[in-house]
């Protein structure tokens, strides 16, 4: 039945071929005779048999069927729609050619199809929108297009550039990440592209190790392992400084945040430290010097127990640290100067806590482990009760893969997208979670160039990329 209706199929479709054949006055060759087969092909494709007569003498039109050269001919003039070819009189219809000849052809046309549009199109374009275009570019394709010309090339210095790159809305955070083979280059990560992207250069010329420990405006913030020295610089341009020494010395565990300089007209950044003890300290980097604004509070209770591990967050100009005993949050407003302190109680069997911040929401992520089982875990502080609330947790389908086991997790990003390393003795998952989208993703692995090995994230954090951003 399945070839008898498809035998129908062809011969209406001649029929119509032919009417408008004769319209136009080109003959067309005489219809397939019909074909009857053995019942053992009955519930497979029909096979055509032979070719109709005539067809060397007469004007035909030829399906290509380069789009999928395994499929026979006549059942694709069937069953889809396709490019109609006219021969010449007395030629006989292409034969098919091999699977590289036509690649090859295929990106022959593709690269001159794409040659011409490109002239049409740019050789009038306005001068003035060139930057307008380019700042609107994919950060891995603009440096791509750097080799154009020394124009483009030219164009991070450029000033009218910058403010075209201001006018862009920021995309989303890239993370910048440390690995245990590679601590000197580090890694970024793009979550659009979902890539990894591997500096050759070191992007601070420094024999020093040194960790990401916060970021703003493009720009990342380091610290040396022995808590003296701190460095800034973009990612992507490598344009770097390092700070003034600072003038408290204290070479103990410092916890530090990151932000624009909202009062300054001339813009710049500001980075803050505390330690344990409540010294603290904020560097101007429209003054290139480090203040100690003042002594900690009474109302703040000493020592502050700050959780390391977490980075701080910014939120309407304030700064907000991660502390225990008794667990809360300690803040520090820029502007003013004013310290706060808050008592928020921890979530029962929490572990591996960090803040979060999104849309000017305080969020917090962390372990929950009962038993055998872990899960991580998403809370909003509540400003009203000052009580974290339960908004998401990973699927339970992923969070099997913990089960039974001592994992450890790391937050390198709290700006709206997290990524969160998740290991233990034979595990590293890496995995971005979006607060806004409530959306759970697996971070490819990363993996060297020309190289199989699988690379372990030491440490991280998340930057927006900007291209003109400079130290």
């Amino acid at each position: 039945m399945l070839f008898v209706e498809g035998l129908a199929m062809l011969r209406q479709l001649i029929g119509q071929v032919q009417e408008l054949l004769d319209l136009y006055g080109t003959p067309l060759p005489p219809p397939l005779p019909a074909v009857h087969l053995p019942y053992i092909f009955h519930h497979q494709p029909p096979t055509i048999l032979g070719q109709p007569p005539q067809l060397r003498n007469n004007r035909w039109c030829f399906l290509n069927l380069e789009d999928n050269p395994s499929e026979d001919d006549c059942y694709n003039l069937v069953m889809k729609a396709g490019r109609f070819q006219m021969l010449e009189p007395g030629k006989a219809p292409p034969s098919k050619r091999a699977r590289k000849e036509r690649s090859r052809g295929k990106l022959a046309e593709t690269s001159s199809s794409n040659e011409t549009m490109e002239e049409e199109i740019w050789k009038e374009f306005p001068e003035d929108l060139h930057e307008a275009v380019i700042a609107r570019l994919p950060v891995a394709t603009f440096f791509r297009f750097r080799s154009v010309c020394q124009k483009w090339n030219s164009l991070l210095t450029s000033n009218s550039f910058s403010l075209q790159c201001a006018q862009v809305p920021q995309p989303q955070p890239w993370f910048y990440t440390r690995t245990h083979e590679n601590v000197n280059t580090g890694a970024m990560y793009d979550p659009v592209s979902r890539k990894w992207h591997h500096p050759t250069v070191p992007a601070i010329p420094t024999k020093m190790i040194i960790l990401p420990v916060a970021s703003a405006g493009g720009l990342l913030c380091f610290l040396d392992i022995g808590h003296r020295s701190f460095y800034v610089c973009n990612p992507l341009t490598r344009s770097f400084r390092e700070l003034q020494a600072r003038s408290v010395k204290v070479w103990s565990r410092v916890a530090v945040g990151m932000t624009l300089n909202q009062k300054s007209a001339n813009g710049g950044y500001q980075i803050m430290w505390v330690g344990s003890d409540g010294e603290y300290e904020v560097y101007d980097s429209t003054k290139n010097t480090w203040t100690c604004p003042g002594s900690m509070p009474s109302c703040i209770k000493l020592p502050l127990s700050l959780n390391f591990r977490s980075q701080a967050v910014c939120v309407d100009g304030s700064m907000y640290f991660l502390r225990s005993d008794p667990d809360g949050i300690v803040s520090y407003d820029m502007e003013t100067g004013v310290w706060k302190q808050f008592t928020v109680p921890a979530p029962v069997h929490l572990s591996d806590q960090s803040l979060a911040e999104c849309g000017g929401r305080i969020m917090l992520v962390g372990l929950l482990t009962k038993n055998a089982a872990t899960c991580v875990c998403i809370w909003e502080l509540q400003k009203m009760t000052l009580l974290w609330k339960e908004v998401d947790r990973m699927p339970n389908i992923w969070c099997l893969e913990f089960y039974g086991k001592h994992i450890k997790m790391s937050c390198l990003g709290n700006r709206g997208l997290l990524m969160l390393s998740l290991r233990s003795k034979m595990m590293n998952r890496l995995v971005t979670y979006d607060i806004l989208r409530k959306e759970w993703l697996r971070v490819p692995n990363c993996v060297l160039p020309h190289s199989r090995k699988r690379q372990w994230i030491a440490c991280g954090t998340a930057f927006h990329p900007c291209l003109t951003a400079k130290a």
